[in-house]
């Protein structure tokens, strides 16, 4: 019997319920899924080489016979490092693992079993070795064939034979194709195979396009990229063209509050500052609504250009709004704004998921009468009851942190607001404009007058107790310190230190010094009490998680320690080093770091030492972290990436999104004929609220 791309995988022969059931819980339930299980390298085994020959950055396949294997322990923890050490007549080389792939992995390799070792090579503290390869088991008499092998993902145990075989029965079994949906005229203008031809070829690669498939530069799997972002593509665009026909609030006044908070400010606002808010005022102005993101490092300044739009909504008749990521961010901005705007007569209010009952039913009424110029808060503002009288501007603080679809309930609470997102997650500029497709960009590139940069060491755990000494110096001269751990608690399954063990040791390694605990489990007025304290200095080191990544402004507070470091993502240490450095006293950040430390998380350390300059790190991080993570997976379509890569495939991302828009432009209802299977696609994928801007 033919099979269908919709088949489930249970019913190939080979799978069954049980292993159709493994399958699944991986997210693969039909034989569509399947194909798009896409292989993560190939070993091209025309490249077998000899350990001698090996070079580093070479994608190699080489035949060794095991030596040893053994662990090492990582410092104090009880993590392990494995080291592999195997051998060939011409010499020998270590395959190290920093985590274990799966439970008995390493039992597997015995001394003098003969294994395929299949990896990159890379130099590590001068010599060439391996990190992470895939090493198989091989017959003694396995002859190297002239073939490029698909190497999969091993799911369970199901190594990647078994994978392959697998889906070369499904392609056997499968029967009519579904109808190339891309229409003919992309196909032609991008040089595109047709789906079914590009699926094929990537699950049974030509072995004399080697280096094109190790490089993701075949013309099969840009086909596949390709698909991919231009299926976010079309959705952000008619996301854009959507917005072109709302008809918005227009805001235009006298701007005298505005006049007269600029006169009130201790300082002068930056070149950028006024560059971004005089495109914001534009915006504005204009008959449909602004959808705009204003880029800026930790400390630019992008809050007081979100209340300059917020005066100039309230003088003319509008209200606004403003959501953050968490309740002690939320706190932050209102007590900002209540020094900032309240002097000029604007009404604020508060909303979080603790405001009292009471509390809560006068602020919703208020805010219905109109009588709330502006409201600060949580995902409580999203919530149904709450109704605003005339809302005419949105203001979304840490942008990645929410989705699409929370800036869809927003916008429904007025007629078309405008919109204005912030994010100090730097974003190289090229790609925000691309990725977030339905929003203009504006950065914030300057920061303000008399900042001086904060001095960033990376030291081993070895040198502890000097940072140690050093924190108590700043601490005698009244400044403050942060400690952060990446646990709550002590796990077992990932042995870190943790804030609340090392919380105790530090008060009893300390006792003359005031310590707080501060970390995402606790209570939020217990949360609030603790970081009230620390703004009083009457904690002097505050010991957390990072839920200080953004939000907690105490300008006393000059030292950053953060254990583990290299267990932080780049962009979480380039925010949490920016919570120091916001007062006038010189601030320091020291990464500690574990031991046995991967590559990657050297790699990542060493760009905190070398730069503070926010988008010359987030480039560096989108090159180690690749598709989805970098932008956060609830923007939607950056966790549907299967294939393509933010970074590496940048070019065919324009074509796409290029592609996208000049559809909407001949086509802005998607009503052609050959333009429904995009309609279909739109619509399964996001829902009726993909088509609502093009209907």
């Amino acid at each position: 019997m033919a099979l269908r791309l919709d088949t489930s995988i249970q019913y190939l022969k080979g799978v069954g319920p049980k292993l159709g059931d493994i399958f699944s819980r991986k997210g693969l339930k039909t034989l569509g899924d399947l194909f798009e299980f896409y292989p993560r390298a190939y070993e091209d085994q025309r490249a077998a080489r000899n350990i001698a020959s090996l070079k580093v950055n070479d994608i190699v396949s080489i035949k060794a016979q095991v030596v040893s294997v053994h662990s090492v322990n990582m410092g104090r923890s009880s993590r392990k490092m494995y080291d592999v050490l195997v051998r060939d007549a011409t010499g020998q080389i270590h395959c190290k693992y920093f985590r274990v792939p799966y439970k008995g992995y390493f039992e597997r390799f015995k001394p003098y079993t003969e294994v395929r070792v299949v990896g990159k090579v890379i130099e590590y503290r001068g010599r060439a070795e391996f990190h992470h390869p895939d090493i198989r088991d091989i017959e003694p008499d396995e002859e190297t064939q002239d073939a490029l092998i698909p190497l999969y993902t091993e799911i369970e145990g199901l190594a990647t034979a078994k994978i392959m075989k697998l889906i070369r029965l499904a392609f056997a079994q499968l029967g009519e194709w579904p109808e190339e949906v891309l229409p003919k005229w992309i196909l032609e203008k991008y040089h595109l195979k047709k789906r079914q031809d590009a699926l094929k070829e990537i699950h049974y690669p030509d072995p004399a396009k080697a280096q094109e498939y190790a490089e993701f530069k075949s013309q099969a799997q840009r086909r596949i990229i390709f698909e991919e972002f231009f299926w976010l593509e079309l959705y952000l665009a008619s996301r854009k063209v959507g917005f072109q026909k709302d008809n918005a609030p227009q805001i235009m006044n006298r701007g005298d509050k505005l006049r007269a908070l600029l006169q009130s400010l201790p300082f002068e606002m930056t070149g950028a500052q006024k560059r971004v808010f005089s495109e914001i005022k534009a915006d504005l102005e204009k008959p449909h609504p602004m959808h705009r993101m204003v880029q800026g490092d930790v400390g630019s300044g992008k809050t007081l250009v979100s209340f300059m739009a917020a005066i100039y909504a309230a003088e003319s008749g509008y209200q606004s709004c403003l959501m953050a990521p968490t309740e002690i961010l939320a706190e932050q901005h209102f007590k900002n704004a209540q020094k900032v705007l309240e002097p000029l007569g604007l009404k604020l209010a508060m909303l979080v998921g603790k405001t009292k009952a009471s509390e809560r039913k006068s602020v919703l009424s208020a805010l219905e009468a109109g009588e709330i110029d502006l409201i600060i808060g949580t995902h409580a503002l999203i919530e149904d009851e709450v109704k605003f009288k005339n809302l005419g501007l949105v203001i979304i603080d840490e942008q990645h942190r929410f989705g699409v679809e929370q800036r869809g309930v927003l916008k429904n609470k007025g007629a078309s607001p405008h919109f204005l997102v912030m994010t100090a997650t730097p974003i190289p500029r090229t790609l925000a404009m691309t990725v977030y497709g339905d929003l203009d960009v504006s950065i914030i590139d300057e920061m303000p007058a008399g900042r001086s940069p904060i001095q960033t060491r990376v030291i081993y755990d070895s040198k502890r107790n000097q940072a140690l000494q050093f924190m108590l110096e700043q601490l005698r001269k009244g400044r403050q310190a942060y400690f952060v751990y990446p646990l709550v608690e002590e796990s077992e399954k990932i042995d870190l230190k943790n804030a609340v063990s090392e919380y105790e040791k530090l008060q009893q390694q300390f006792p003359d010094v005031r310590f707080g605990l501060l970390h995402g489990k606790m209570k939020p007025d217990e949360k609030e009490k603790v970081m009230d304290l620390f703004r009083k200095n009457e904690i002097q080191v505050l010991v957390s998680t990072t839920v200080i990544e953004v939000g907690v402004d105490v300008p006393n507070a000059n030292i950053m320690i953060i254990e583990h470091a290299e267990r932080f993502g780049l962009s979480q240490l380039h925010q949490l080093r920016g919570r120091v450095g916001r007062g006038e006293y010189k601030s320091f950040c020291i990464l500690i770091m574990g031991y046995a430390v991967s590559e990657e998380g050297r790699q990542r350390t060493e760009m905190m030492e070398k730069t503070s300059d926010g988008f010359k790190i987030a480039e560096f991080d989108l090159e180690m972290r690749g598709p989805g993570e970098f932008m956060g997976t609830r923007q939607s379509g950056l966790s549907g990436f299967k294939l393509a890569n933010l970074v590496r495939d940048m070019k065919t991302l324009q074509e796409a999104r290029e592609a996208a828009f000049e559809i909407l432009r001949r086509d802005p209802k998607l009503s052609f004929k050959d333009h429904e299977g995009l309609r279909q696609e739109l619509l399964r994928e996001h829902g009726p609220a993909a088509l609502a801007g093009i209907a």
